[in-house]
């Protein structure tokens, strides 16, 4: 009954966003036009939509969010190119307005200034916020932030100044012509199934994050907050479901504390193969890898995070040889803050002597499982980044904090 009465709440005040519900009635419909035709098209089809999943989803996990939303790591412009067009196949609308909402959301979570505030409900954070108009708060927050580096990127403004046209041809059409001319599939059920019902299966996939990963699941790293690791969530949007570690460290390109082999995320495997090559993608993980100083970019912060303090001082040793600043969080000089495990609310001490171990008896117990240790993290003021792809260190990860670039 409360739904039915906030439904016609909207309507009585006018808060309907008309052009979307006709839009979103139209991807629904065509999507059920993609149902009826499986059975219709070939395997070459299928498989090709099934594809097309991957491939429009790494645009909005690899591009949108972790590129062009959190600025987690930099890419070589044929990495750039290339995800504008997976993204412009996921049709999200433009990197730059998916972008925009992204930041005011991380910076507003669970606010009235929050895009899909989750304390609505569950079909609020899901889609419903789509089908109303936006709360002032969420125009305001909006436009009190700094977007300059989403303007000065050549391919999003690029896809921004063609939307919605060339999206939806991307989405739509390119993959019944691909079909079509590529096996000689008949057109129109191809773009039902591999444009339309692809389509609108990746969205709803997309919207879990908002909804599912902040209703469901385990809250280790921050359990006052919304945003859950949820594993479901993690295989459908491939890799975006470890959502209380995004929302806690938002600028790690991982999204995710593990590697692949204890978390699924092919987001992350993709970003690491960029990297490989020496394309000048730079991998965050590998900010401290370089022995040589690095090169110079804007002042920015980088965390260091890991369960062991003796590696960190380790890291902050090489830091410090590097001359790339001062080791500290902001207050006194190395001390970082334990979070997760059974110790999440104490602080744990990194040795001001580089390299000292602390007795682990004082960082939470002992435990053969990971996430018995608490996680340590210590800030390596002023640290700049390199364009190396290397290892940083064994079960060590850096996350760049960049001032310019809005999020919490």
């Amino acid at each position: 009954m409360g739904a039915v009465e906030a439904v016609v709440g909207h309507y009585k005040e006018g808060n309907f966003n008309w052009p979307m519900i006709i839009y979103m009635t139209f991807v629904h419909y065509t999507a059920l036009l993609g149902v009826r035709a499986l059975l219709s098209v070939s395997w070459e089809t299928l498989l090709w939509a099934f594809l097309l999943w991957p491939i429009s989803g790494l645009g909005i996990t690899a591009g949108v969010h972790r590129l062009w939303s959190h600025r987690s790591y930099e890419a070589h412009w044929s990495v750039r190119g290339l995800l504008m067009i997976f993204n412009s196949i996921a049709n999200q609308g433009s990197i730059f307005h998916w972008a925009r909402d992204h930041r005011v959301h991380h910076k507003h979570s669970e606010t009235t200034a929050d895009p899909h505030n989750a304390t609505r409900g569950f079909f609020y954070a899901h889609m419903g916020w789509l089908l109303i108009k936006k709360d002032p708060d969420v125009v305001k927050a909006g436009r009190d932030l700094d977007f300059s580096d989403l303007k000065a990127d050549g391919f999003v403004m690029f896809q921004k100044r063609l939307d919605p046209w060339f999206t939806l041809f991307m989405c739509y059409l390119l993959p019944g012509y691909v079909a079509q001319y590529g096996w000689g599939e008949s057109f129109w059920p191809a773009v039902w199934v591999a444009g339309a019902l692809r389509y609108c299966c990746v969205l709803h996939f997309t919207w879990c994050v908002n909804s599912a990963a902040h209703f469901f699941g385990d809250h280790p790293y921050d359990p006052k907050s919304w945003p859950a690791e949820n594993p479901f969530v993690s295989v459908c949007a491939i890799g975006e479901g470890w959502h209380n570690w995004h929302h806690k460290y938002p600028y790690d390109y991982a999204a995710s504390e593990f590697g692949v082999a204890s978390q699924f995320n092919p987001t992350k495997l993709f970003i690491d193969g960029c990297a490989a090559p020496g394309n000048k993608t730079t991998h965050l993980a590998a900010l401290l890898a370089a022995s040589s100083k690095p090169s110079l970019r804007s002042a920015s912060r980088v965390i260091a995070f890991d369960r062991d303090p003796e590696r960190l001082g380790i890291l902050a040793a090489r830091c410090a040889n590097a001359g790339c600043g001062n080791v500290g969080d902001g207050g006194d000089a190395g001390t970082g803050s334990v979070v997760g495990g059974s110790a999440a609310s104490t602080k744990a001490k990194i040795a001001k002597k580089k390299g000292k171990r602390l007795p682990r008896e004082k960082l939470g117990g002992q435990g053969n499982n990971e996430r018995d240790h608490p996680l340590v993290t210590v800030q390596l003021a002023d640290f700049l980044s390199v364009d190396v792809a290397a290892p940083l260190m064994d079960g060590v990860r850096a996350i760049l904090l960049d001032p310019s670039c809005s999020g919490s």
